[in-house]
């Protein structure tokens, strides 16, 4: 064992005296006061990373990973070979068209701002996105309802294949309750408009048709088939599931169509790339816009929440170890004639130094491991109880969870033991700087 680190454990080991209670004190408030703020700077890295994740989480439940449109808006055409070829791109696991509409939709005389999205029946991870989400209900109906668009022989229209259609324009023209096409509705904008399953919902459309009477509304009945919760307050309060026909048929298309494509990735965080080859593959014509980039403005917000965290509490941890320096302070004074020995024994400075340099990085892992231990029993506990709940319009989640990564302890605790060494600087420096002829004449 060197002798510097055989001496720092001698001096934190020696016998209790009168003299020796006020360090004994002072470094128990050491150790407490580094165990807190490290417990608490692991708590809080944990409780930012977990609000993120379970933000980035509920995104992606509900949105695409990477979505591709027409750059001028447009309904894509033959939107079925557009699919299978984003399928076949690099990096991509599904690929489903879909529609985004805002509408109106009215309950048992309430009325509330809904988004149509159109599911593609035969996008298997779609269905069972929206399955795994259900509360209540069924979605087979949404899946098993005929198209709107056939010709006078009952068959399918297929995109490219026009049909004479007009569009509904008043109460009076709305389908027959057994042609009512069926809809799948957040649980929050269900009880705002106070619907139930079974019940009969009118969704008025954001566009409007011309009329010889000028412009008219588009009026359609929808029958509530089932009740989802993602999780995300937006979400669940304003998105009305129905099939893609029936979108594409309520936006005035007469013919099946879509306006996007929602593609899924094997990786969540190569979706640059991947949106890349995308555009390189379909042409100038189309553009992509990933999650990280339609979400930009709210993961920079936390990451900058996280980064000033990181600072108020590494200050805090800072203050802890500023016990540190007074405990060593009065170490260095208690043992001016030791110091003195070691000097006229031949121990350079550099030794003194780390002597009093290792008490203090003692005193500080003591406090780091306590406080590491005490950060992830405190994570566990509130993670398991659910112990941070939030109000889901405002945060969009109801309770954050406690996500503690090796990678945020390991940074906790390098900071904290970073910040211990700095505070042994100014008292190994003095016990350093010692004149062993002084220090014999003072003791």
């Amino acid at each position: 064992m060197p002798y510097e680190l055989f001496l720092a454990l001698r001096n934190l080991r020696a016998r209790r005296t009168s003299r020796r209670r006020l360090t004994r004190a002072t470094a128990l408030a050491s150790v407490l006061g580094i165990a807190f703020g490290v417990a608490a700077l692991v708590v809080a890295l944990a409780l930012s990373r977990g609000f993120r994740d379970e933000m980035r989480d509920k995104i992606l439940r509900g949105t695409a990973h990477v979505t591709v449109m027409r750059r001028d808006g447009r309904a894509l055409p033959d939107w079925p070979a557009l699919v299978r070829s984003v399928r076949e791109a690099e990096g991509v696991a599904d690929a489903a068209p879909t529609t985004y509409d805002g509408a109106l939709l009215s309950g048992a005389g309430t009325s509330s701002y809904a988004v149509l999205r159109g599911l593609d029946p035969a996008s298997p991870r779609a269905v069972a996105e929206l399955r795994r989400n259900l509360v209540a209900g069924s979605i087979q109906p949404l899946l098993d309802e005929p198209s709107p668009f056939t010709n006078s022989e009952g068959v399918e229209t297929s995109p490219g294949r026009r049909i004479e259609k007009s569009p509904i324009t008043s109460f009076d023209e709305i389908p027959s309750e057994a042609a009512t096409p069926s809809a799948v509705v957040g649980s929050e904008l269900a009880a705002r408009a106070n619907l139930r399953v079974g019940d009969l919902a009118t969704v008025v459309s954001g566009e409007g048709v011309l009329t010889p009477l000028g412009l008219a509304p588009r009026f359609r009945r929808v029958r509530v088939a089932g009740l989802f919760q993602s999780g995300l307050y937006e979400y669940d309060a304003s998105w009305v599931f129905v099939s893609l026909n029936t979108a594409a048929s309520f936006a005035g298309m007469d013919e099946p169509a879509a306006s996007v494509i929602s593609v899924d990735v094997m990786d969540i965080y190569a979706v640059e790339q991947v949106s890349a080859r995308l555009r390189e593959r379909l042409g100038p014509e189309y553009t992509t816009v990933s999650w990280q980039e339609a979400n930009r403005p709210l993961f920079a917000a936390l990451e900058l929440e996280r980064r000033m965290g990181l600072v108020i509490i590494a200050l805090i941890i800072l203050v802890a170890a500023l016990n540190i320096t007074a405990t060593l302070v009065l170490l260095v004074v208690e043992r001016k004639a030791d110091i003195a020995v070691l000097g006229a024994m031949g121990a350079r400075a550099r030794s003194v130094m780390l002597v009093f340099v290792t008490e203090g990085a003692i005193i500080g892992l003591v406090g780091i491991v306590l406080g590491v231990a005490l950060g992830l029993a405190a994570c566990f506990v509130g993670d398991r109880y659910k112990l941070v709940s939030l109000p889901a319009d405002i945060y969009s989640i109801s309770n954050v969870p406690f996500h503690a990564r090796a990678v945020d302890v390991t940074l906790a605790a390098l900071v904290a033991f970073a910040l211990c060494l700095l505070a042994t600087i100014y008292p190994a420096r003095a016990a350093a700087r010692l004149r062993p002829a002084e220090a014999l004449r003072e003791s």
